[in-house]
Parts: structure tokens; sequence; C-alpha cells
């Protein structure tokens, strides 16, 4: 019987999330709108905390629920004030850290699996209704 590759291991596991939310947490550090929603005294345990999530979510190791317990991310996020303006930028920094994976280093497929359950989750979070 043959066992289904994760996408986890597909992308290449441990290294390639690694670099994914190394290079998001780069520009957190420095963004105007959502850089302040993040714990400037813990900044590697926020980079670990997505890497862990992200990494369990497609099928690595579980080291978020080890850690954390039960994902619960809209009632994690409850406490931060997020409308579109908000979830659109976490996207646009995301998209940016993705952008640094040439074709070959994430195939197409992957990158589309990856980026739509970003948008699913990013708009998700939305706790705060756009006045127009």
């Amino acid at each position: 019987m043959d066992q289904e590759l994760s996408l986890y291991d597909a992308v290449g596991g441990e290294e390639f999330f690694q670099k994914l939310v190394a290079g998001f947490y780069a520009q957190i550090k420095t963004d105007d709108l959502i850089g302040p929603m993040y714990p400037e005294d813990d900044w590697e345990g926020a980079e670990d905390r997505l890497r862990w999530f992200l990494s369990q979510y497609w099928g690595g190791p579980r080291m978020y629920q080890e850690q954390r317990g039960n994902p619960m991310l809209r009632r994690r996020h409850f406490p931060f004030s997020i409308g579109e303006a908000e979830a659109d930028r976490w996207l646009d920094l995301m998209h940016n850290s993705l952008d640094q994976f040439s074709d070959e280093e994430l195939l197409p497929v992957y990158r589309d699996q990856l980026w739509n359950h970003m948008q699913r989750v990013a708009y998700m979070m939305i706790n705060r209704p756009t006045l127009r």
C-alpha cells in the first residue's frame, strides 16, 4: 500500500516552512499596519507558532498541538482588531514571502494550494466590520 505524500513533505518539509515564515516575519517587524499586533518581545516565539501551525496543517510534525493545544485561530486572534485591510496586508506579506521561491522550488500546484488556504484563513480572521 502506497502512502500518500503530504504537502509538507512535497514542498521540502521543515526547511521550506522555516524559510517561508522567516520571510514573512522579516516584513512584519517593520509593517505599520499589522506589525504592532505582534509581540515585540517574542518575535522568535511568534515565528515558531506560525511555522508549527503551517507545518502541522500541511501534514508535518504536530508541534503546534503539542506546544499550544488546539489551534482555535479565531479565538486566539479575537483580541486584535482585524478588518479587511489587516487581512489584505497579512496576505500581501505572505505573498511576498511565497515569491522568494521559484517555480522549481515550489511547484505551482503546491503554491496554489498554500495560497488558497492562506486566503481563506486570512479572511476568516476578520472580526471587525469594514465601514464604507
